[in-house]
């Protein structure tokens, strides 16, 4: 793992009860104290995500009228460089024409997907403005439209069209973009989709058209749903695994300090083991290795209630 760990703060989301409490509100001072807190706490980036969630509705228009209120107010407050994260090319737009680079440098437009209307607006808006790009490499282009990947090979596609795209048409390097392979929960991944996205980086590192990209998942997806007592060691054995075969980019809450656990560290071996369980063995289907691996990862988490009571 001689790769350093790039972490994306995502306090600034509607996930987050603060985050929610500023936007409910229209505060920038909200965002700012976010902001000072995370770029604090060291991380290499901040997400700027306005969208809603379950707990709060949020109109594009909304998000549109409070752009240019609330990045001037983060930058104000910090010069660690924002990524902005939406699927609507009217948001980046938005964003990145009241971001200024000469105070944070370049930002990264986050994301761009095979489903993603106005595509090509988004690369142009990567060559207009020289951000940084994150790719979604868990969608791939069909006949007729568009699919999930579920396979690794079909995220290795992906990634290497969505390169060639950028390099091609939005003058990237590859040391500009930024792929994410998708990451699924693991207590409730019964089609070895954890796997798929570690095979998938596996076969990124080794491409050599593809060599200098960087790898980026959502690391609170992982441990969704599992006890509180075991969760956050989930996530750092993860990345454990992850930085292995090229991961260097988390998005993540950097109040819980993500780092990589040593590899021989029990939570890496039990994990590891775990999604070992989750490949097909001959003969096998994917949902029957999918709940062999759902079983362990159930034994790690009832082991670790165990030990904390």
């Amino acid at each position: 793992m001689s790769k350093k760990l790039h972490v994306i703060g995502e306090l600034m989301n509607n996930s987050y009860a603060r985050a929610r409490k500023a936007f409910h509100h229209r505060d920038p001072r909200g965002y700012q104290e976010l902001a000072k807190l995370e770029s604090a706490l060291g991380v290499d980036y901040l997400t700027l995500n306005l969208d809603g969630t379950q707990r709060i509705q949020v109109r594009r228009q909304e998000m549109l009228d409070f752009l240019p209120d609330v990045i001037p107010a983060i930058q104000e407050a910090t010069s660690t460089p924002i990524a902005f994260d939406n699927p609507s090319v009217e948001y980046h737009k938005a964003a990145l024409k009241h971001y200024d680079r000469t105070r944070s440098g370049a930002p990264i437009l986050n994301s761009l997907a095979a489903s993603r209307e106005h595509l090509d607006e988004m690369v142009e808006l990567v060559k207009h403005y020289d951000t940084l790009a994150v790719v979604m490499a868990s969608e791939t282009f069909v006949p007729g439209g568009t699919a999930q990947c579920l396979n690794p090979e079909d995220s290795h596609r992906a990634a290497k069209h969505f390169v060639e795209l950028l390099v091609t048409k939005a003058g990237r390097r590859n040391d500009q973009i930024i792929i994410d392979p998708g990451l699924a929960p693991v207590g409730a991944d019964t089609y070895g989709l954890v796997n798929i996205g570690l095979d998938a980086m596996r076969m990124i590192s080794a491409d050599p058209d593809l060599k200098g990209v960087h790898m980026l998942v959502g690391l609170s997806n992982f441990a969704w749903g599992t006890p509180r007592e075991v969760r956050e060691d989930l996530e750092k054995a993860y990345l454990t695994l992850g930085m292995e075969v090229g991961l260097d980019f988390a998005l993540a809450n950097p109040e819980k300090k993500p780092a990589p656990l040593p590899p021989d560290h029990p939570m890496v071996a039990k994990l590891r083991d775990a999604l070992e369980q989750g490949r097909p063995r001959d003969g096998e289907t994917h949902e029957t290795s999918g709940f062999r691996q759902a079983e362990a990862i159930m034994s790690i988490c009832r082991e670790a209630a165990a030990v904390d009571l």
